[in-house]
């Protein structure tokens, strides 16, 4: 089998990486007005330095900056977006969890003016990140269909009355951006999107109404106007995800309703799909893959839990899903990140080093 010498990478990863327990203190002290923004970052500084090193003694390709900058893998990049103003109350969603319901938090916001890009998002941390990397470094942000799932919130009817004016903004800021991106020399990018997961779920469909049924086409079609203008010599990649906050979820749900027209006309370089237990169905919907360069990065391995899967049980499911998928376009990674938001998921950074140590040794495994 060909080797991986682009993104995605046999053995990847989704991104966001637990928080070591001094950059949590920095942060609770930064928050509390203790220590400024100047010590706040130099203790980010140092995590990631230590971070990336991490990633690479492991044997990962491709290697972020764990996120260590960001409260949180979503609302950093809205708040960040010209146009979007931020209203100052919060807005709770219920996560269902082994240990029963949590309620995830953001500050509500509008958008209140036509969006615009004032500069690149997370363009200062792709900076620093870059020169630490000896392999690919790689940079995370939301997806564009994230910026109106569900059903354009947020967005003033008054400025945007037409949702499709809104998508076309999008594409434009979206463009722009993976552009200057490319101008500071990333060449792995990945869109980390929850609509094209929640969709397949018809207690999310139901209430969009007839919209519900077809709006996963309209952001396809955002994403593939996108992916036409990205600089050369750069992959991008989709996470679907199901949800991922202190090791709860949202949506249960296969990917049949998409899976059609996400695997067929989408056209990235990647998928990274979550397969870590039920909730996720089965592989049937990959029947749908084209027989190319586009590759399916399988989510075998859980973040939620910290119980180690066996290499058997991998092998086995990799070989279940290479029925509908050329084992040659099958990658490996986890299934979501350890840490979409900075309080974590529950297991701790020994365990998330096995986790990433078990994708790589596996992957090296199968595929050698």
């Amino acid at each position: 089998m060909a080797a991986r010498t682009k993104p995605p990478f046999r053995a990847d990863q989704v991104g966001s990486l637990l928080r070591p327990p001094q950059l949590a203190k920095a942060r609770a002290d930064h928050k509390a007005g203790r220590i400024t923004d100047e010590d706040l970052r130099a203790v980010e500084d140092d995590a990631i330095r230590d971070v990336v090193k991490m990633q690479e003694d492991i044997g990962l390709e491709g290697i972020t900056d764990g996120e260590f900058r960001r409260h949180d893998w979503i609302m950093d990049f809205k708040y960040a977006l010209g146009g979007v103003k931020i209203l100052g109350g919060e807005v709770t969603a219920p996560f269902h969890s082994e240990k029963g319901d949590i309620d995830w938090g953001f500050i509500e916001y509008s958008v209140a003016e036509k969006i615009s890009l004032p500069k690149t998002i997370f363009g200062d941390h792709f900076r620093f990140l870059k020169p630490l990397v000896h392999k690919t470094p790689k940079i995370t942000i939301p997806s564009p269909s994230m910026m109106h799932f569900p059903a354009g919130r947020g967005v003033d009817r008054s400025v945007y009355p037409d949702m499709d004016e809104f998508m076309e903004d999008l594409v434009k800021v979206y463009t722009q951006e993976i552009q200057e991106l490319g101008r500071l020399g990333a060449t792995y990018v990945q869109f980390d999107d929850t609509s094209l997961a929640f969709l397949n779920d018809p207690q999310w469909r139901g209430p969009l109404g007839p919209e519900g049924a077809t709006v996963h086409l309209a952001y396809i079609d955002m994403l593939n106007r996108i992916m036409a203008n990205k600089p050369a010599g750069m992959s991008i990649t989709v996470h679907l995800c199901r949800g991922n906050f202190r090791s709860g979820w949202i949506s249960s749900c296969p990917y049949e309703h998409v899976a059609e027209a996400l695997f067929g006309e989408l056209k990235v370089d990647g998928f990274f799909l979550e397969y870590d237990d039920a909730r996720s169905g089965g592989f049937e919907p990959l029947r749908f893959m084209p027989k190319n360069d586009r590759m399916v990065v399988l989510g075998l391995v859980t973040t939620k839990k910290p119980e180690l899967e066996s290499k058997d049980a991998l092998k086995r499911r990799i070989d279940e899903a290479s029925k509908y998928v050329a084992m040659d376009q099958l990658c490996l990674s986890p299934q979501c990140g350890f840490a979409s938001t900075e309080e974590g998921n529950e297991l701790t950074i020994e365990q998330e080093k096995a986790k990433l140590r078990l994708v790589v040794e596996t992957a090296r495994e199968v595929w050698g």
